[in-house]
């Protein structure tokens, strides 16, 4: 049996006990949980990621889409809807659409570990078409259906997870399918996983979206591409922009500029991996007003100039091809 806060653990939601862990959650969390915003890249049908800690993700937060966590390094507490528990290497959580959750990690002020998670993350409406088209599927409804609560797999789902996970970092074409099947295939046919958020509760993204992070964050998702400016998002926030400053920053963990900025790499590399606009097009169209700043922030967060960025994407696709392509994309590169 999974760690949980407590050795008394009654599901029912309504009872006594039910009551007095939702309102423990509820001061323990006492915060609107903030929105993520997840970029699945236009040419896959789901994202894969791995991050260390401290990250700039790990807050109290939401998002629409379904995640499967894998905890591979740390221990410390996690929060998934009202549940809280402890978690240590091993831990697999499925979570389904705005189920707020955070993992807080027992590590000392100053230090940093490299990879302290393996994440999966797709919307509703792929595995929507993807039953449409493979009747078989079916049997995943219940699963996902669950999810809503948060389920937690035994240790042993998780051992076995974790390789399955580890090569869809790198896999491509057709092999990201079959290793994303393998894996649901693995948590449908594992032991009944644990519920963890009482049977009562419920996730309210409406409610969680009408608060003023939520609100920037939606409004900067959106208007990407167009001219982003502070003050016009601190007068959307009704703060000064001093203050619209350190609330964003508490919230996201990066400063407004900088946060904005990785957004729009991000779908720079989207774009660049399409190959259809060139690097001049695909600066004005994430938002960049200008070349030069464009390749510098790209740089500063790829270590590699967005040709080169380019350039290396079509070498590992030309890999699965025959060894001449991949030839002479290198002699780009180089």
């Amino acid at each position: 049996m999974p760690t949980i806060l407590s050795a008394t653990s009654c599901r029912c939601g309504t009872c006594g006990y039910c009551r007095a862990a939702r309102t423990d959650a509820r001061r323990a969390n006492i915060v609107q949980p903030d929105l993520e915003l997840v970029a699945v890249p236009p040419d896959e049908s789901f994202k894969v990621w791995s991050h260390g800690y401290p990250y700039r993700t790990v807050r109290w937060h939401f998002h629409p889409e379904y995640e499967i966590q894998l905890i591979t390094t740390t221990s410390g507490k996690y929060f998934v809807g009202d549940h809280i528990g402890n978690f240590a290497p091993g831990n697999l959580v499925m979570m389904g659409p705005n189920l707020p959750h955070n993992w807080v990690s027992d590590v000392p002020q100053g230090e940093h570990v490299d990879e302290r998670c393996l994440i999966l993350q797709f919307d509703a409406e792929f595995v929507a078409r993807a039953i449409d088209v493979f009747p078989e599927l079916k049997r995943v409804e219940p699963l996902l259906d669950a999810s809503c609560w948060g389920l937690l797999f035994t240790p042993e789902t998780g051992v076995a997870a974790e390789p399955i996970m580890r090569e869809m970092l790198n896999a491509q074409g057709m092999r990201r399918i079959t290793l994303f099947l393998a894996l649901l295939d693995l948590l449908v046919q594992s032991a009944d996983p644990f519920k963890l958020a009482s049977a009562a509760y419920r996730a309210d993204p409406v409610r969680y979206a009408e608060t003023r992070i939520n609100h920037v964050l939606s409004y900067i998702g959106k208007n990407l591409s167009q001219e982003l400016r502070e003050t016009e998002l601190a007068e959307l926030a009704g703060q000064s922009v001093s203050a619209f400053s350190r609330y964003f920053r508490r919230h996201t963990g990066l400063p407004f500029v900088q946060y904005v900025n990785r957004l729009r790499i991000n779908l720079a590399c989207q774009l660049l991996m399409s190959g259809e606009l060139n690097i001049t097009d695909i600066c004005y169209q994430v938002g960049f007003n200008n070349l030069s700043n464009f390749n510098r922030q790209f740089l500063l967060l790829k270590d590699m100039s967005p040709s080169r960025w380019r350039a290396y994407q079509q070498l590992n696709a030309a890999s699965a091809t025959e060894p001449p392509d991949a030839a002479r994309v290198l002699e780009v590169i180089v």
